[in-house]
């Protein structure tokens, strides 16, 4: 609790309270469905207050505003998960947190191998002390810097003749969430991947969620039906998971992320909006990468940076006009981020209800469509 949440009285609409729900333990998905289109969907009004209509997720075609432009993140989740090998630091586990993209731009050679330097998640954290070396098979990591809650600053370190890439995908593991409780195994590989996920932007620690339920077949018909389809990116990173630690939301802050909007992404949603025609994001890192570019540049354009957009109730949104979005955690930033969109109370009205219908809820849940 900061001094300023306690000095002050919060109001509903900003206690951290106001966004809890209880949530039963049955309803948090432990696995992927038989297959991506036998999700089931949940349809909601952002503007009215009708009841939420139940239905799978390929009847999104039938509640898409006619010509709406979907954007969707293309980020691929990099197997960035490592455990430490032999006697110096057993036991130890990392997470890559710094995009490979960026790293290869700060990879530098000395001698006969490979340094960059990355931010990283440790466990345990106490064991991280700054000048401690671990050892990761052939990659070498030499903790630089210690902050809080387990991320640190690290140097990486490997020989030239390795790949750091190809060293993850045969060494490292799918980051699953911790309410996944079980190990990642071989399936994660591709269900934890959209089909859309592009190699060349490999770097998320998390999977863009609600792009799980696409199949290339519904891709196709919703393009067939008038719609159009742009990519944009965010490296799902700290900042999408980390948790409020506050009792007033208006005190968190958001760790930045780095995306990126090409020409082509950004006229795609400039003649959306000249032309009347609905932007509908898939998932909340793509309305946060509209959004945040939108709130930064006055318009979205062309841009490729770090963004730490934060958004809660009071939000003025320029962009988009409907999200399509998986069922997030109590208390988390993208439950808030929902609620500021569509309303808290309503929000949470159709978390009821499809808790009532069995829904399956988190990453590899069920989703919703809160339509324009």
């Amino acid at each position: 609790m900061t001094p300023l949440s306690i000095s002050r009285n919060i109001s509903p609409t900003f206690s951290l309270d106001a966004y809890d729900y209880y949530l039963p333990e049955s309803l948090i998905a432990q696995n992927p469905p038989q297959s991506r289109e036998a999700s089931r969907l949940l349809i909601m009004g952002r503007g009215d207050d009708l009841p939420p209509a139940v239905g799978v997720f390929n009847d999104v075609l039938e509640h898409l505003p006619r010509g709406s432009l979907i954007v969707v993140n293309n980020s691929r989740v990099v197997p960035g998960r490592l455990r430490t090998v032999g006697e110096h630091g057993g036991g130890m586990e990392l997470l890559l947190l710094t995009p490979l993209n960026l790293l290869r731009r700060d990879q530098r050679t000395v001698g006969a191998r490979a340094v960059a330097t990355s931010d990283v998640l440790l466990r345990p954290a106490k064991k991280a002390r700054v000048g401690k070396v671990l050892n990761f098979s052939e990659i070498q990591v030499t903790v630089l810097e210690k902050g809080e809650f387990g991320q640190t600053k690290v140097e990486l370190s490997w020989p030239t003749y390795l790949s750091l890439e190809e060293f993850l995908r045969s060494n490292g593991e799918i980051p699953l969430p911790p309410y996944i409780r079980r190990p990642s195994d071989q399936r994660d590989l591709e269900r934890y991947q959209t089909v859309y996920a592009d190699e060349q932007e490999t770097g998320s620690i998390a999977a863009p969620t609600a792009g799980l339920h696409f199949t290339p077949l519904l891709r196709d018909k919703l393009i067939q039906a008038g719609h159009e389809w742009a990519e944009v990116t965010l490296y799902v990173g700290y900042g999408t998971f980390s948790p409020i630690r506050c009792d007033d939301i208006r005190d968190h802050r958001m760790h930045g992320e780095y995306v990126k909007i090409t020409q082509g992404a950004a006229e795609a949603v400039r003649r959306a909006k000249q032309e009347g025609r609905a932007i509908v994001a898939v998932g909340t890192t793509s309305l946060r990468t509209l959004e945040g570019v939108a709130a930064v540049r006055g318009g979205v354009e062309p841009f490729e940076g770090w963004l730490d957009t934060y958004i809660y109730p009071g939000f003025s949104f320029q962009v988009v006009d409907g999200l399509i979005t998986n069922f997030h955690l109590p208390k988390s930033s993208l439950l808030v981020l929902v609620s500021a969109f569509a309303g808290r109370e309503r929000i949470l009205a159709a978390y009821r209800r499809a808790m009532a219908e069995g829904f399956r809820f988190f990453s590899y849940g069920d989703a919703m469509f809160i339509r324009p």
